[in-house]
């Protein structure tokens, strides 16, 4: 019962948009208090009260100069918060595809994805993707469920002459079918998998990730950006994907 109230006690504390306000202010650097209710433009007897239910809830500390500043506990709370307010802002689209699908310490990282823009229309999610490809200049890495696109197999013919390294991850099933294609130019990589978690199109300079709906379906809405902490996220995956995808 102590923990379930602990938990409920935290939640509680961080309902309020004043005392997150502050709590995002004191992790940018210490503030005393009449600082804190200029910024949040407060009277300075409000600044006080949220301030002693922050250092009640030991998210805040008081400093022998007299300022507040964020204590270890509420760093650490922001910080897993963090992944809460990005699926929060972006409820709609959460509650219609499946992210249990990725591995659980992914699911753990969401709020890495924070600063990609979320793309919802098909087209402008398939041409970013394409782009990516076409625009690579070291490499070019995709989960997809099937080929590439006639259109685009030109372009990419002519970065993979240019020495640009390939890799992409398809079905299991769809990949033994082709095993007996003719052989590939050694800059490029395939490898097939059970179950793709997530479409996927990676180059050294942005990233896209489009997951399913729930159900199994793609209808390729997803996330893209150049955001370096987002692109880690998404080369992550791809490359957790692909040690456990099947070789030829």
């Amino acid at each position: 019962m102590g923990n379930d109230e602990g938990i409920e006690k935290l939640f509680f504390e961080l309902a309020s948009e004043s005392r997150l306000s502050i709590l995002r202010e004191l992790q940018k650097e210490n503030l005393k208090m009449q600082e804190i209710a200029r910024r949040l433009d407060v009277t300075a007897t409000e600044a006080f009260r949220q301030l002693e239910r922050l250092s009640a809830a030991l998210l805040v500390q008081r400093q022998p100069d007299g300022t507040f500043a964020i204590a270890e506990y509420g760093k650490l709370v922001m910080q897993l918060s963090s992944s809460l307010e990005f699926v929060s802002k972006h409820r709609d689209y959460f509650s219609t595809h499946d992210i249990m699908r990725l591995p659980l310490h992914f699911v753990n990282r969401l709020s890495e994805l924070s600063q990609a823009n979320l793309v919802m229309d098909t087209v402008e999610s398939l041409n970013n993707g394409e782009r990516t490809f076409i625009e690579a200049e070291q490499y070019g890495w995709g989960i997809a469920e099937g080929t590439v696109p006639e259109h685009v197999i030109p372009m990419i013919n002519e970065r993979i002459q240019k020495g640009i390294k390939f890799k992409f991850l398809i079905p299991e099933n769809r990949f033994t079918a082709n095993m007996n294609q003719p052989p590939t130019p050694k800059n490029v990589e395939g490898r097939g998998l059970p179950d793709l978690p997530a479409i996927v199109v990676l180059s050294e300079k942005e990233a896209g990730i489009c997951f399913r709906q729930v159900g199994g379906r793609v209808d390729y809405a997803g996330f893209f950006g150049k955001d370096p902490t987002f692109h880690n996220w998404v080369k992550d995956l791809f490359l957790y994907c692909w040690e456990r995808g099947k070789r030829a």
